[in-house]
Parts: structure tokens; C-alpha cells; sequence
């Protein structure tokens, strides 16, 4: 049987690219992660949002 890792909301916001998608993974608050995969147009267009609002 294969060893398992706890699942943890700890550590950094990680953006990686797998394959041909792009996969965020964003800690949450109380614990876990939300992790998005996304193509690169709706990452430009994720981008493009942020910058809205971020200025």
C-alpha cells in the first residue's frame, strides 16, 4: 500500500503548468485547497480580471 500525505491548506498559492493546462492551487482558509485547472486563454482572462481589481 502506497503512503499517503496528509492534505494540508498550508503553504503558498502554486501555479503550475501540467501537461497542457495550467493548475492553481490556492490554500483556504480553515484548511484544504481549491485547485483550478485552466487552458491558457482563461488564464489570460483570469489575469485580465485580477488586474481590474488590483489595479
Amino acid at each position: 500500500m502506497a503512503a499517503m500525505k496528509p492534505r494540508t491548506g498550508d503553504g503558498p498559492m502554486e501555479v503550475t503548468k501540467e501537461g497542457r493546462g495550467i493548475v492553481m492551487r490556492v490554500p483556504l482558509e480553515g484548511g484544504g485547497r481549491l485547485v483550478v485547472e485552466l487552458n491558457a486563454q482563461e488564464a489570460e482572462e483570469l489575469a485580465g480580471a485580477l488586474q481590474g481589481v488590483v489595479g
